[in-house]
Order: structure tokens, then sequence, then C-alpha cells
């Protein structure tokens, strides 16, 4: 077989990824797919016809991830597994999680169209709410199958609405009966995704092999002050969590801006009470987080926000109580796997880098669960969760060319 025909149809991925980005597409080219809802349902009955007409087997499991099944000529032998998801974050992008389950469909069909068999069989997953965008946790599809999450606490998380895991499933038809990874076992799981940054662009890279991550930690900090009429009160009566709330935030700000290009720093979410116009904010429940590749450095950023609150607290009469409540990396990569991605990008010509994951995906948790590995190609505008989120049809190309290269070693 020549090394031109062991590429994908890079028009049909592309076609592929335009179809399914129209459930949940905004007019700005984005995409709104919350997990387990409409949208999701129908982007999920697409991809199981897809899956389908590509021959293979679809089981459903418990909290709603799908798999794809393509048999080897050993039964015995180890699935190899591709594999993200198909949830996006409010507006989002339409390349973020899907790219990796499209490119894996591009790979079966194109096993297909070369009447390639395999020994091991080929599986692709795609994995229940990842982003967490509607459900906290994320990655929660991932996490229970590998055992990091207890499956009915899953189930039992509800959204901003009260609608909780287990209906949302049932409601759209995907509570399934497949008992989550019980006996599974896996030979190895490969993620294909979106940088959503800007260092492969910048650096002229066609392929990002991820070999590590940054130390990230989560908080919610609960700011508790006194609620009062707006009107009447003084200023010098005010014990506002909202204004500490924003004291708090640009103090976030600046710890991340602190430590440079490996800084990172975020309060992304707010929650208000009692969020009435007439009434001064009593309680405000800020989401951060601080992440840098050194962990010892991201400790360092936790104690100065810890900091930061206390001397808030006592500037503005507040309370301010920080709890953790996630926190990811150091990952522990597969070496071997990632010289195999190196291995195939070099025989495609691709230029490649070795790159830390700022993000969490589902390949993180599968890290402590099989041999696995997370690999990149290019955000063409730099940026993600964002309508303008983008790579290019080449781009998306070259990594499923990628995958389908690592998948024929592993599975061959």
């Amino acid at each position: 077989m020549g090394s031109n025909e062991l590429r994908v149809n890079g028009d049909r991925l592309w076609s592929s990824l335009m179809e399914i980005g129209e459930f949940g597409g905004t007019e700005k080219g984005g995409c709104h797919r919350l997990a387990l809802s409409h949208e999701d349902k129908l982007a999920r009955d697409l991809f199981c016809r897809w899956a389908r007409e590509a021959g293979c087997t679809v089981t459903v499991d418990a909290i709603g991830n799908i798999f794809a099944r393509r048999e080897g000529t050993d039964p015995d032998a180890k699935p190899i597994v591709m594999g993200s998801h198909l949830d996006t974050v409010p507006k989002g992008g339409k390349f973020d999680g899907i790219l990796g389950v499209m490119a894996g469909l591009e790979v079966l069909r194109r096993l297909n169209e070369l009447s390639i068999q395999t020994r091991h069989p080929i599986e692709l997953v795609c994995w229940t709410n990842e982003e967490g965008a509607r459900f906290s946790p994320m990655t929660m599809g991932s996490s229970v199958f590998t055992g990091a999450i207890d499956l009915n606490f899953a189930l039992s998380r509800v959204d901003p609405d009260g609608v909780s895991v287990g209906d949302a499933l049932k409601e759209i038809g995907y509570a399934g009966d497949l008992p989550v990874a019980t006996g599974r076992e896996f030979g190895a799981y490969l993620e294909l995704h979106v940088e959503q940054g800007p260092l492969l662009k910048e650096g002229g890279q066609e392929i990002g092999v991820v070999t590590g991550s940054f130390k990230a930690r989560y908080f919610v900090a609960t700011i508790t002050g006194q609620a009062a009429h707006v009107g009447p009160t003084l200023m010098e009566q005010r014990h506002d969590a909202m204004v500490a709330a924003a004291a708090l935030t640009l103090e976030i700000d600046r710890i991340g801006r602190s430590r440079g290009r490996d800084g990172r720093s975020n309060a992304p979410h707010i929650e208000l009470l009692p969020n009435v116009r007439g009434v001064i904010p009593e309680i405000v429940k800020l989401s951060c987080d601080v992440r840098h590749p050194d962990a010892n450095v991201a400790l360092e950023m936790e104690n100065e926000l810890r900091e930061a609150a206390r001397k808030i607290e006592a500037e503005r009469g507040v309370s301010i109580s920080i709890e953790q409540y996630f926190e990811f990396g150091p990952i522990s990569v597969h070496e071997n796997l990632c010289q195999l991605i190196r291995d195939c990008a070099d025989e495609l010509e691709l230029p490649r880098r070795d790159i830390l994951t700022v993000a969490s995906h589902d390949a993180v948790p599968m890290m402590d669960y099989c041999p696995s590995v997370l690999f990149f190609v290019p955000s063409d505008t730099g940026i993600s969760h964002n309508e303008t989120e983008y790579s290019t049809p080449a781009q998306c190309a070259n990594g499923a060319d990628v995958l389908l290269r690592a998948v024929m070693k592993l599975a061959a």
C-alpha cells in the first residue's frame, strides 16, 4: 500500500464536521450544543447512524457514553479505542471535541474502503458531558467509566433548572443498559483535539504531542456580606459581597498575569444572591482556578489567592471561604504512544512539537485507566470556547491522517 493511500478523505471529514455542526449551529458560525440537550440528541442520533452504516456495532452505557465497535480477527484482542465528545459550551465552536469523534469515524470509513481487516477490534467512543457546561463536573462520562466518579453521584447532578443527568439521559433516549466499564480492558486510547490556543499556529507546527499538563486547581470562593436596601444604606455601612467579589476577581487576574505566559488564572462563573435590583448582594459564589506547568508555582498562586481573600475580608467587612472542588495534573503520559504519534507525523512530513495541555480532556482520566495519548492540531484562530473557533480543512485532515496511521500500527 502506497503512503498516499493511507490517508483519510479530507473532504468527507470536513463535510461530516459541517453537517453535524448544524445541530446547535449559531448565526456567527459556532455551535451551542449542551450535554444531553435536544441538539445533543440529534448529534448522537446522526453519529449512531453513521457508525452503523460503517459496519459498527453501537452500544450505550449507563452514563450515556456511546461505543461504536469494528470487529477484528482476534475476538480476544483488546480493542484500540479512539474518542472525544459531542457536547459544547454555550455558543462555542464547531471543532472542540467533535473533531476527535469525526476523525475517528473517518478512520473507520477509510479502513473499510481499503478493505483493511485488523487483528484488534477498533472502537470509537463519544463521552458524555466533557465540557461540564450544563452539568458539573466536567469529563463526566470518561470519569465515571474509569471509576474516578461514582455513577449514582453523576446521575444525580442537576443543571440550573433542576434537571438531573439521569432524567436528561432518559429524556433524550440515551440512558443505556451497558454496565459502565465492568471488566472492559482497552489496548490503547487515542484522542485527537484542537489545541484551543495559539502555540502550534505561532510555531508553524501541524501536530502537537501532549507530553504533560499544567497543574490546575479549581475553587469556589463564597463571599458573604450583608443584604440591605441599595438606597438608604450609607456607603460606609455597606458589606457588599458583589464589590468584594469584584475586588477578588481583579486579584485573581493579577495573580495569573504576574507569572508571564505560563501563568493562568480565571474567575469565569458567578452566582449572586439575592440578585434583586433593590438589594445589596449578600452572598456571591465565585468559581475560580489557577494553573501553571510547575506544580510548586501553582501552589504559590493558590496561596496568593487565599492571602488576597483575607485582605479583602478585612477591607470590605465580608467573610470569604475558598473550597477546592476539582484539580488535575500533572498527568502521566505513555511515552511509547507519544513516540508513535511523533513517528506518524514524521512519516507524513508534518512539523510537530511536544506540548503541554492546559485544559483537561477525556484523555486525562483515561491516562490512569489504560495506555493513552492526546495530540493536537492547530487552532487557526488561536481561540476556543468561542464561535470564532476554527481549524482549516487541511489541519483537520492532517490530524486524522496521523490518527489513522497510529491506529493501524496498534491494531494491525
